[in-house]
């Protein structure tokens, strides 16, 4: 059978419809940070949820009146944590700042004495080159001060998600065809329920993780180990980098005092990342999903490529989400195989 010949309004219309697909594309690709600040306002909408569901169930408040409470218990917190640590943490933070440089320049020393100080030279001006934008303090006061203005979206963006949840919920599934809209809703409640409970051991690891260097490195004798254990807590966010990361001062700090004490302290980094590993996450997360390994790693590089140091500390939750997307329209609905999923299931 002949092929019908391409008319010159044929032609047209399929030019024209490739550039319309590959205009949607780079503008899709240019606001991939919206995207992200989004997402961020997703999970914060997902923690307002979580603080202000005993509210609703246990004490039968009103929707309104249980965000509220969350909005306000958390503000609470923030502010007495402050009024309780904050001088405290900008103390030693301060401290440590004046420290780094020190300890630096006492861990050249040493590494002298070992003969690899030329070495650590190099790699030390290697991480200069590499950060020079970083040097330049004007482009980090614009940095700072466009990160406060995107957390400020965030923030208020997720109060607003959680205000409404159904309205957004609602206006997203009428996007869908007809036929396809019971499917993703519940593809949709399963994702949100995978992120809840993500969540929800993320912020108990911070917590342990925290309080346990803290602790440690009081007891090694550590400067501004409430400071290091803080960092520590906060980067337990972000899986396998943050705590490489949150080590890197506490070791160099300990070492500037002596091999041992920062033998000491690798160790005890060690210690807490095989402790959260193969004691505490599989208690917090035995509902929730669990991810593969390798998956979240290359997707936390993925993410830090693609989108920078957004992406790298929102690479894992938005893993999750589309981890278990996948699972429940294509393995569950395409494929029709039987695979478990978070919050139903007895494992993720």
């Amino acid at each position: 059978m002949e092929r019908e010949p391409m008319t010159h309004r044929i032609f047209i219309e399929r030019l024209v419809i490739a550039i319309a697909v590959i205009g949607v594309a780079l503008l899709l690709w240019n606001l991939r940070g919206l995207f992200l600040l989004i997402f961020g306002s997703v999970l914060v909408s997902v923690v307002l949820g979580i603080v202000a569901r005993p509210f609703r169930e246990r004490l039968g408040l009103s929707p309104p009146l249980a965000l509220l409470a969350a909005v306000l218990i958390l503000a609470a917190i923030i502010i007495g944590a402050f009024w309780l640590f904050g001088a405290e943490v900008a103390r030693q933070s301060e401290a440590l700042g004046e420290l780094i440089p020190g300890a630096w320049e006492a861990a050249q020393a040493r590494l002298d004495a070992w003969g690899l100080g030329q070495a650590a030279e190099e790699w030390a001006s290697t991480l200069r080159a590499g950060g020079g934008a970083i040097a330049n303090i004007g482009n980090l006061a614009v940095t700072i001060g466009n990160g406060l203005a995107d957390l400020l979206l965030v923030i208020f963006g997720g109060i607003y998600l959680a205000a409404q949840p159904d309205l957004y919920r609602t206006g997203l599934l009428k996007l869908v065809p007809a036929r396809g809209r019971a499917l993703a809703a519940d593809a949709l409640g399963a994702s949100g329920t995978a992120l809840r409970l993500w969540l929800l051991g993320r912020m108990v690891s911070m917590g342990v993780v925290g309080i346990l260097t803290w602790i440690g490195l009081s007891i090694i004798g550590v400067p501004s180990a409430l400071s290091l254990g803080l960092l520590a807590a906060l980067l337990e966010f972000v899986p396998f980098i943050g705590p490489i990361i949150s080590a890197v001062p506490a070791i160099l700090l300990a070492f500037a005092g002596s091999p041992e004490q920062a033998l000491w302290t690798a160790l005890l980094f060690l210690a807490i990342q095989q402790f959260e590993g193969n004691v505490l996450e599989p208690l917090v997360q035995q509902r929730a999903v669990d991810l593969p390994p390798a998956l979240l790693l290359f997707a936390l590089v993925a993410g830090g490529l693609i989108f920078g140091i957004v992406g790298l500390l929102l690479a894992a939750p938005l893993t999750v989400v589309l981890y278990v997307l996948v699972k429940r329209l294509y393995v569950q609905e395409a494929l029709d195989t039987a695979t478990p999923l978070p919050g139903r299931d007895k494992q993720g």
